[in-house]
C-alpha cells in the first residue's frame, strides 16, 4: 500500500512538471498553424482570419517571448499590413494583435519595416471606438521614443485625428487616456506644435483637466500643455480656452494638501501658469488691466504660507511687470507692500527662490519713472536692505539690481543710500566676490550708479573711506562696454566733485595707465574712448595725476586720435590736447 501511494505521488509530480511544457508546445503548434493560415490571406474567410488572429492573441498571452520569436521567423507582419488595408471587418482584431506584439521592444523594428505604422494611421478616422483604441495603442507603442517615426506621423496628419477623437469621445476613458499619451509623445516636436496651433486642442484639454479626478491624469494633461506652451500661438489659445483658470482652481483645491502627489500637481500647475506668462500676448490677456483671474489671485498667493504659491505669485508679478502700463497699474493696486511683506518672511533661512522672484518683481516694477517715487515713498529702498546680510548669491544679485533700478534718476535716494556705511561696505565686499561674477558686476554697477545719480561730495567721501574707488578703476577695463562707460562717467563725476579726496586712490590704482591703454587699443569703442578722455580732463586738475599723464606720453596717443574715424572722438581728442597744453604752460612743465 505504501509503495502504491509512492507511485501515485510520483505520477502526480511528473504530470505537474510536464503539463506546462506540454501546454506550451500545444500553444506553439497552434500558433504556427494560425500563422500558416494567415499567410494564405485572400483564400480564407473572415471567420478563419479572425480565428487565427484570436489564436495569436492567446499565444502572446501564454508566452510573449516565444510567440514573438515565432512571429518574426514566419514573417507575418506584411500579412497584418494587408489585413489592415484590405479587410475592414478584421482590421480591429489585427490592430489589437499589433498593439500586443508592440509591447515587446524587440518587435518594434519588424513592425516598422513592414509599414504597419502608416497602415494604422488611416484607421484613426474610424468611428468604431474599439478600432480607435487598438490602433491608437499600436501606433503609440511602436513609435514611442522614435522621433523620426513621430515626425512621419505628424506629416501623415495624425494630429487632426487625435484632436477629433478628443472632440467626439470626451467621455470615453480608454480613448482619452490613449489620446493623452499620444499627445504627450508628440507635443515636444516643433511640427506637432505648429499642427496643434491650427486646431482647438486647448479647448478640449481644458475640459479634460477640469473633469480629471486623479493626480496622474492631471499631471499628464499639464505635461502636454507645458510642452505646447513653448509655442506662443498655443499660449494664446490656451489662455483664451481658460487653461489658467482651470489651473487656479486646481491650486485652490489642492493647496492645503500634504499628500506628495497633490503637491506635485500644485507644482506642475504653478509652473504652467508661469510658462503662460512668458508670452507677451498671453501675459497681457491674463493681466486684463489687473482684472484677470491670475492677478486677482496674486495677493492671496503672496500672503499664503505655501512656498510654491508664494513663488508663483512673485513670478506672476515679475512677468506682468514686463509691461510698463502693467507696472504702474500694479503699484497703484498696492502690490509693492505685499512683496515687501513676503520678503520679510524669508530674510533668515528663507526660500531663496521666493526671495529671488520677489526681488525680480520689485526691480521690474521700478523701471517706469512714475513708479520709482511711489515705491521709494513706500520704503522699498530701506526695507529691502534687510537682505544685505544674505549669503545667497542669487539673492545678492537681484538685490543689487533692484537698488540700482530704484536710484536711477533719483538724486535724493542715491545720496541717502550712498552715505549708508552698511550698504557701502557690503558693496565694496561684494566687488571682490570672485566666486560669483554676476554679484561682482552688479556691486560695481551700483557703486558707480550711486556716484552718477547723487553727484554728492558726501557720497564720494563715503566710497573713498570704504576703499571703493579701486573697484571703479578696475571696472573701466571690464569686458562689458556698458560697465566701462558707467565706471568712466562715475569716476569723472567724482573727480570733478572732490578730486583732492580720491587722487591718491586713483594713483595707487594706476587709473592713468588704464586710460592710456583704452585710448591706444584699436578695439576700444568710440564711446569708451570719448568718456576716457572726459575723465582724463578731470584728472588734469591734480598736479600728481597730470604729471603721470605727461610721463606716460598720452599726448602722442591723443594726437593720433585726432584723425580717428569717429567725429566725436576727434572733437574730444582735440579738446583734451588743448587742455593738456594749457595746463602744461600754466605749470611751466615742458613735455617731450
Amino acid at each position: 500500500l505504501g509503495s502504491c501511494k509512492g507511485q501515485s505521488f510520483t505520477l502526480q509530480i511528473g504530470y505537474s512538471l510536464l503539463f506546462p511544457v506540454w501546454r506550451s508546445v500545444v500553444f506553439m503548434e497552434s500558433l504556427n498553424q494560425h500563422l500558416e493560415c494567415l499567410k494564405l490571406f485572400g483564400d480564407e474567410t473572415e471567420d478563419q482570419i479572425l480565428e487565427s488572429l484570436n489564436g495569436i492573441l492567446l499565444a502572446l498571452a501564454e508566452n510573449k517571448q516565444r510567440s514573438s520569436s515565432l512571429l518574426t521567423d514566419t514573417g507575418i507582419f506584411p500579412t497584418l499590413a494587408q489585413i489592415l488595408k484590405g479587410n475592414p471587418s478584421c482590421a480591429v482584431k489585427a490592430a489589437q494583435v499589433i498593439a500586443e506584439i508592440a509591447k515587446n521592444e524587440e518587435m518594434k523594428k519588424p513592425c516598422i519595416d513592414a509599414g504597419l505604422v502608416l497602415a494604422l494611421v488611416p484607421l484613426l478616422e474610424s468611428t468604431d471606438q474599439e478600432m480607435l483604441l487598438h490602433a491608437g495603442r499600436a501606433i503609440g507603442r511602436i513609435c514611442y521614443e522614435n522621433s523620426d517615426l513621430q515626425e512621419q506621423l505628424v506629416e501623415a496628419g495624425v494630429i487632426t485625428s487625435l484632436v477629433r477623437i478628443l472632440t467626439d469621445y470626451p467621455d470615453s476613458e480608454p480613448l482619452v487616456r490613449v489620446n493623452l499619451l499620444a499627445l504627450c509623445n508628440l507635443a515636444n516636436l516643433v511640427i506637432a506644435k505648429e499642427a496643434l496651433s491650427k486646431t482647438k486642442v486647448a479647448e478640449h484639454l481644458v475640459k479634460q483637466l477640469r473633469r480629471a479626478e486623479n493626480h496622474q491624469r492631471i499631471e499628464t494633461i499639464i505635461e502636454v500643455l507645458q510642452m505646447l506652451a513653448e509655442n506662443d500661438a498655443l499660449k494664446v489659445q490656451m489662455v483664451e480656452a481658460g487653461v489658467h483658470e482651470a489651473l487656479s482652481e486646481i491650486l485652490l483645491r489642492l493647496q492645503g494638501s500634504s499628500q506628495a502627489e497633490d503637491m506635485c500637481s500644485v507644482k506642475a500647475a504653478s509652473n504652467l501658469i508661469v510658462s503662460l506668462l512668458l508670452g507677451d500676448e498671453s501675459m497681457q490677456k491674463m493681466f486684463a488691466n489687473g482684472c484677470g483671474i491670475i492677478y486677482q489671485k496674486v495677493g492671496t498667493w503672496l500672503a499664503s504660507n505655501h512656498p510654491q504659491l508664494q513663488l508663483t505669485g512673485a513670478l506672476a508679478v515679475a512677468n506682468f511687470a514686463r509691461n510698463d502700463g502693467n507696472c504702474v497699474r500694479m503699484v497703484q493696486l498696492g502690490v509693492v507692500l505685499q512683496l515687501l511683506d513676503l520678503l520679510e518672511q524669508h530674510v533668515d533661512n528663507g526660500d531663496v527662490s521666493v526671495q529671488h522672484a520677489a526681488l525680480s518683481a520689485l526691480r521690474n516694477l521700478a523701471i517706469p519713472v512714475a513708479n520709482k517715487v511711489q515705491m521709494l515713498e513706500e520704503g522699498v529702498a530701506e526695507r529691502i536692505q534687510m537682505l544685505l546680510r544674505s549669503e545667497m548669491a542669487p539673492v545678492q544679485f537681484k538685490l543689487l539690481g533692484t537698488l540700482r533700478m530704484l536710484i536711477d534718476g533719483q538724486a535724493d535716494t542715491a545720496e541717502m543710500l550712498g552715505q549708508d556705511p552698511l550698504l557701502i561696505n557690503r558693496l565694496v565686499q561684494w566687488c571682490d566676490a570672485q566666486e560669483h561674477a554676476g554679484v561682482r558686476g552688479e556691486a560695481n554697477r551700483l557703486l558707480a550708479s550711486l556716484l552718477r545719480h547723487s553727484r554728492s561730495q558726501e557720497v564720494v567721501k563715503a566710497i573713498q573711506q570704504a576703499q571703493g574707488m579701486k573697484h571703479l578703476v578696475s571696472m573701466t577695463t571690464s569686458e562689458h562696454v556698458i560697465m566701462q562707460n558707467e565706471a568712466l562717467i562715475a569716476l569723472a563725476i567724482a573727480s570733478a566733485i572732490n578730486l583732492e579726496v580720491i587722487k591718491d586712490s586713483l594713483k595707487e590704482s594706476r587709473l592713468v595707465q588704464s586710460l592710456h591703454k583704452l585710448l591706444q587699443d584699436e578695439c576700444t569703442g568710440p564711446e569708451v574712448k570719448y568718456n576716457s578722455m572726459g575723465l582724463l580732463c578731470s584728472l588734469l586738475n591734480s598736479g600728481d595725476l597730470k604729471q603721470e599723464v605727461e610721463e606716460d606720453n598720452i599726448k602722442e596717443t591723443l594726437e593720433k586720435l585726432c584723425s580717428h574715424s569717429n567725429a566725436n572722438v576727434v572733437k574730444q581728442a582735440v579738446m583734451t590736447l588743448q587742455i593738456l597744453r594749457d595746463e602744461s604752460q600754466n605749470t611751466g612743465f615742458v613735455s617731450p
